[in-house]
């Protein structure tokens, strides 16, 4: 650093009165823009090439049933091959598999349990909610507003109890904006009422910490 900033920067760090510090944080939900999912797909037969030809076919009937979905940035994985042992009254075989994953709109959740979950060879994982992007900044800064609020708040109520009338920030350290999609377990069940509602998905919350040094004077 050159000489000059040095100097600024220690200036603006001295503290004549007595240093606080107060860790301040903000939450926001938010509403669910989007579904992201994944699935497992598997299949078996007695050797390598009816395995992988079993899970083609299998693949091509969830990639028909998640268009009909108007699935969004559909990926399929390379599959993957193993060798099963026998086991007893079970021969030997070969099991191939690959993961999938997407994104949709939340009303699909229904369809996406009941008519892709039931296909064959298919293993659903948790399904997680998304908020719009075009909304991060905005909501970002209001968490930094808000979180670097609720440090000031402490910072004063305890100047207060040492007599400190005047309180200056000094620094301010960003936990990081944490974005914490919640999960549910998207299982297809046999009995089809009552429905999976995306109304009742914990929404997407966006997290926001900061420590905040201030000078009490």
């Amino acid at each position: 650093m050159l000489p000059g900033l040095a100097a600024r920067a220690e200036v603006q760090l001295r503290c004549e009165g007595t240093k606080l510090e107060a860790r301040g944080s903000a939450e926001q939900p938010r509403p669910i823009r989007r579904l992201q999912f994944s699935l497992a797909l598997e299949a078996e037969a007695a050797d390598t090439d009816g395995a992988l030809s079993e899970l083609q076919r299998r693949l091509a009937a969830v990639r028909s049933a998640l268009q009909r979905l108007e699935v969004q940035e559909f990926r399929a994985s390379s599959p993957s091959t193993w060798q099963r042992p026998a086991e007893t009254a079970r021969p030997a075989a070969v099991q191939a598999s690959l993961q999938v994953t997407g994104r949709l709109l939340p009303q699909r959740l229904q369809p996406l349990i009941r008519q892709v979950g039931a296909l064959a060879g298919v293993r659903l994982s948790p399904v997680s909610t998304e908020a719009d992007p075009s909304q991060d900044a905005s909501v970002r800064r209001e968490l930094l507003r808000r979180a670097y609020g609720d440090a000031q708040a402490q910072a004063r109520e305890l100047a207060g109890v040492i007599g400190a009338p005047r309180l200056r920030p000094l620094e301010v350290v960003l936990d990081g904006n944490e974005i914490r999609p919640m999960m549910m377990r998207a299982v297809a069940a046999d009995a089809a009422p009552p429905p999976f509602d995306p109304a009742e998905l914990p929404p997407p919350l966006d997290r926001l910490t900061m420590l905040v040094r201030f000078c009490a004077e």
